[in-house]
């Protein structure tokens, strides 16, 4: 197996390919606007709405960044879990889910179109595994909220 091929597997694994811990995607299965919105007790809490949208940027930026385009909407750490509006509204909370599906798409498309050479190259590897392993950190903080709100199916 490529390096290529490992970070693509590695990447599938904390989206929506489960490993030895649970991915994204059935983290946010079956929310709604609601559920994702609502904040846990605590000053420096977010919430699972927040914790996607942060998510969805470094995605979105790591692909331009692999696709050679100039990123231009250059937020803080802090900003990023603003980049959509929380409305209580599903069909908000629906294209939130369904852009987090769409940057991960585009990300491993772009990666997979990127030579290992490359990867070397411009420390791309690093930048990835960074991404990987914040989204498993979130992901578990999805988890945990769900966990408090009571909307954790017990069959997990």
């Amino acid at each position: 197996m490529n390096r290529t091929d490992l970070l693509l597997r590695m990447l599938d694994t904390t989206y929506d390919k489960e490993s030895w811990y649970a991915p994204l995607m059935p983290a946010i299965e079956g929310l709604t606007a609601e559920q994702a919105m609502w904040t846990p007790t605590g000053e420096a809490t977010k919430t699972i709405w927040e914790n996607v949208n942060h998510l969805i940027y470094y995605k979105e930026r790591l692909t331009a960044q692999l696709e050679g385009r100039e990123w231009t909407r250059k937020l803080d750490g802090n900003e990023t879990f603003s980049l959509t509006e929380q409305l209580n509204d599903d069909k908000e909370w629906i294209a939130v889910v369904e852009r987090v599906e769409a940057a991960q798409s585009r990300l491993r498309e772009a990666l997979s179109k990127t030579s290992d050479a490359k990867i070397e190259e411009a420390s791309l590897e690093e930048k990835l595994l960074d991404i990987m392993m914040h989204e498993a950190y979130h992901t578990g903080q999805i988890i945990l909220i769900r966990k408090m709100q009571g909307s954790w199916p017990s069959r997990r």
